[in-house]
């Protein structure tokens, strides 16, 4: 059509250092690349396709993703606050997140099968109607996120913690937890558990 820019396509390529900040990119693609130190906070990366990519050391927050693309990615070191990712494109979603901040987002209502969560601070993230089934929750603080009618079937929370999950509101068959997280199960039932 007229006016409209025509898709530019960025492949094995590398990012660094660079401010996106409040900018607006458009009509982009980007595959196998490599994201080093690089701003995005408030920039607009909706309508985008980034697939195969890996994000290090960036700052994500209160971008916008509608419509956005993001498939076999991995933020690592990375600080995602204040995300809508359930506006992202249903498509093409799967990520590997490590030692990252991922607070005040949202994944309501998205499929995040299998998903690795790996050293990550989780802090008022909402997993509101979400499948997490067989996703791993390694080492990750988990501090008043929200799980409602959230799929956590096969789901690894072992070595998370401050998790908050209501067994009667939310599907948890064969989810594995360990001792210390059980009372995690049992918040809403305002328990005194001695440990001693």
């Amino acid at each position: 059509m007229e006016g409209e820019n025509p898709l530019l396509v960025h492949e094995d390529k590398k990012f660094s250092k660079i401010d996106y900040s409040e900018k607006k990119l458009r009509n982009r693609e980007f595959i196998r690349c490599e994201f080093l130190n690089c701003n995005f906070s408030k920039a607009d990366l909706s309508e985008n396709d980034f697939v195969d990519c890996h994000f290090m050391d960036c700052n994500f927050s209160l971008s916008l993703f509608r419509g956005t693309g993001l498939s076999g990615i991995t933020f690592t070191g990375c600080k995602l606050l204040g995300i809508d990712f359930s506006n992202c494109n249903k498509l093409l979603y799967s990520f590997i997140f490590q030692k990252s901040y991922i607070e005040y987002c949202t994944f309501a209502g998205t499929k995040l099968r299998k998903t690795i969560f790996t050293d990550c601070s989780l802090k008022e993230t909402d997993f509101q109607h979400t499948d997490l089934s067989e996703s791993i929750f390694k080492n990750c603080d988990l501090t008043a996120a929200t799980f409602v009618n959230t799929i956590l079937e096969k789901t690894d929370f072992r070595t998370a913690v401050n998790f908050s999950i209501d067994p009667s509101l939310n599907k948890i068959k064969k989810a594995r937890f360990s001792a210390h997280g059980l009372p995690g199960l049992l918040d809403k039932f305002n328990l005194d558990i001695d440990y001693s």
